[in-house]
């Protein structure tokens, strides 16, 4: 009753002839369509209802990410922000949706007409939303992190940006990779700075049998610390591996800060203790065989 007598008051307090022309504005006819018993007209008044339900979802989206991302670090801002651009596309067709079912528009009609469509777009579809659903789940369980260091599939790069449906990584070699986020699904994925920056690195090395196996210990352990990239804590391992049919194996083993880099330091060593064998007589053997002859 009350809501009527304010109706009543705001026709009031509006002359009758500008209220007539908005009513007639409002509803202007814009094209109808659909049986002759249960048409559907489309007014000026119901397109305006649409975009203002539509322009009110996009105003409260727009705060609801301003409010919860107002505390958020740059990198998980970045996530919520991929995430967030996804999942309002979702909400803006639903809400579009229930905007047209509630001004009478036959929504289920037109879903039934366009199943066998939407099935198509999905089939053709699937690995995109394949790799959109990999990205969400990559951000909530934190496999990868920005500048992180992966190997997958045998390449090897540093992550730069992770966006919804691809991680874009740099190799040792400046090439940019792409990867689709549905890779980490399906494939082994080795995150070599998952447990921090510091990694172990090793260098393989045999030496001819007779050799004096302190000494080559010794310098082993001086070409590793000779080496800038080497961290001296923890201290570099000599591992005695194996009688090997032509040589005395060893492993150097050292830490580094910069896994990415590896092969640069790994080489320096090489170098280093090439020099200090051949410096100290220490023979680096080559694979032999003894060939017997028998003369029948």
């Amino acid at each position: 009753m009350m809501q009527e007598e304010i109706s009543e008051k705001v026709k009031d307090a509006i002359p009758k002839d500008i209220w007539t022309t908005i009513n007639d504005f409002l509803s202007y006819e814009i094209f109808h369509f659909g049986p002759d018993s249960h048409p559907f007209i489309l007014t000026v008044g119901l397109l305006l209802f649409v975009i203002i339900v539509f322009l009110a979802t996009s105003l409260v989206l727009k705060t609801f990410k301003r409010v919860l991302t107002r505390k958020m670090n740059r990198q998980d801002k970045l996530k919520f922000e991929s995430v967030f651009s996804f999942s309002k596309y979702f909400i803006y067709v639903i809400v579009i949706i229930f905007a047209l079912d509630s001004i009478g528009f036959n929504i289920t009609a037109i879903f039934a007409a366009s199943a066998a469509l939407l099935v198509g777009v999905g089939l053709a579809l699937q690995t995109y939303i394949q790799d959109i659903l990999s990205g969400i789940f990559i951000f909530m369980d934190k496999t990868v992190h920005v500048g992180d260091i992966i190997e997958l599939e045998g390449k090897v790069g540093r992550v730069e940006e992770i966006r919804l449906r691809t991680t874009r990584a740099v190799t040792i070699d400046n090439k940019v990779l792409i990867i689709p986020n549905h890779k980490y699904m399906v494939s082994s994925l080795y995150n070599w700075t998952q447990n921090g920056s510091v990694t172990r690195e090793s260098v393989n090395v045999g030496v001819a049998y007779g050799s004096d196996t302190a000494l080559v210990k010794e310098l082993l352990i001086k070409a590793a610390l000779s080496n800038s990239h080497v961290l001296k804590e923890p201290p570099p391992l000599v591992l005695f591996t194996d009688f090997a049919d032509s040589s005395l194996n060893f492993q150097l083993i050292f830490s580094i800060n910069d896994s990415f880099q590896g092969v640069i330091p790994k080489s320096e060593i090489r170098f280093e203790i090439d020099r200090l064998f051949r410096e100290h007589n220490i023979n680096i053997p080559f694979p032999q065989r003894e060939v017997t002859m028998i003369k029948k």
